[in-house]
């Protein structure tokens, strides 16, 4: 292995803006590529997959670990230079954890998140839609972002959850910081701790009034049999879902309305034909990945790719965004076709770690895309597409602000 590495900034605004020109680059050259990659305010000796058959293997590959303390200690071999870091990582939670301790959180976590539970939401999420559509008056120009693809996720993690309405802001404003790459280490350690004091105080109460109510913390604490959460799974798996559980529904929302918008041809498909809507969700999530990049991973034994071997003990990016613009695997991967089968896409990653709330996303989002071609026959933009500012992060994929005009009478 050559201990030569090219250095990428994944946090640039030209790769932010549009990493799918490096992405191609990449693919180009096969296999896995060794980077600097500059991220979080320092900069790491990692691995950056971006083929589709490479990424699809590698993201159901037990050598690869997720791990939380084996992520961290290679972090800390791997640094080039010393940075703020990425901030807490815990080690209870599924997201970070390996079998056989995954299987059974995973397993835990299926038992309470049902389903039935996610579908039994339906009714809030078109509520809350259809009540966020009413006070947007024709014509009028909206932050898209702002006003529908962020509330609707929000409010719905907090109904799944038991948070009150009024806390609901609270949530926003905390993961806003902890995902924030430009938010200092004080201020990101600040929003850890208040949202983990408040996770705590939420499930005391759920706890002290138990059958009260109805709600997943409600569930996942009232599991019974010989094996339970613990009380450090239960905070690690509540902050988990209150802190990543609607980033990228947002996203889906916000970049399937931007994609429409960039292509009148298919928006006016799915107002002939609403019943493209759950394909063309499919479309949206391959198109323009809500997640850029998986989450971080190192190997614990030695992997090949392609003509590559990755040694043990190496960092190891996946870049979701890049394996489904690749040509090998969808034909003509820069053109939005949302009568494509998108399926197979890993918008949602793959094997083990599969988004466990892909189902709930998949269904906010058709609710809502729906809902605003049902309702809105004319969007126009109002500012040039080409201008907008994509989110300055490494891992979400996902606009700043969208404003658009939406009328209730077509041209």
């Amino acid at each position: 292995m050559s201990e030569a590495a090219s250095e990428v900034d994944l946090l640039s605004r030209n790769f932010t803006q549009n990493p799918y020109l490096t992405y191609r680059s990449m693919r180009e050259q096969g296999g896995a590529e060794r980077l600097i990659i500059k991220t979080l305010g320092a900069g790491l000796h990692a691995w950056l997959v971006t083929g589709y058959e490479d990424a699809r293997r590698l993201l159901a590959d037990p050598r690869l670990s997720k791990d939380a303390a084996a992520v961290g200690r290679t972090i800390e071999v791997h640094k080039v230079e010393e940075g703020q870091g990425g901030g807490a990582i815990s080690s209870e939670s599924m997201l970070f954890s390996d079998p056989p301790d995954h299987t059974r959180l995973r397993r835990l976590f299926g038992k309470a998140f049902t389903m039935r539970r996610v579908e039994s939401l339906r009714p809030w999420i078109e509520e809350i839609t259809e009540t966020l559509l009413d006070e947007v008056k024709p014509g009028e120009e909206i932050d898209l972002v702002d006003r529908i693809a962020m509330t609707v996720p929000i409010s719905v993690i907090g109904d799944l959850l038991g948070v009150p309405r009024s806390g609901h802001g609270d949530l926003r404003e905390w993961n806003r910081l902890l995902t924030g790459v430009d938010t200092g280490p004080a201020e990101k350690y600040q929003a850890y701790m208040a949202s983990l004091e408040y996770i705590k105080s939420l499930v005391a109460d759920k706890r002290a009034h138990a059958g009260r109510d109805d709600d997943l913390i409600t569930a996942l604490l009232e599991l019974d049999g010989d094996d339970v959460f613990t009380d450090a799974e239960i905070l690690s798996t509540v902050f988990l879902v209150m802190n990543a559980g609607y980033e990228t529904t947002a996203n889906l929302i916000s970049s399937g309305v931007y994609a429409l918008l960039d292509h009148p041809d298919q928006q006016q498909l799915l107002r002939e034909g609403p019943e493209l809507i759950p394909g063309a969700v499919e479309e949206f999530l391959r198109y323009e990945a809500p997640l850029n990049l998986s989450t971080l991973r190192c190997t614990a034994e030695a992997v090949t790719v392609g003509d590559t071997t990755i040694p043990a003990g190496e960092l190891v990016f996946i870049a979701l965004g890049s394996a489904n613009r690749d040509p090998e695997r969808f034909p003509e991967p820069d053109r939005l076709d949302v009568t494509r089968a998108a399926s197979g896409h890993v918008a949602f990653g793959h094997g083990i770690h599969h988004c466990v709330g892909a189902p709930l996303a998949r269904m906010e989002g058709e609710i809502v895309l729906g809902a605003l071609l049902r309702r809105f026959p004319r969007w126009r933009a109002a500012a040039p597409l080409d201008e907008l500012a994509w989110r300055y992060s490494l891992q979400f994929r996902g606009l700043e602000r969208l404003p658009v005009l939406l009328d209730r009478t077509a041209d």
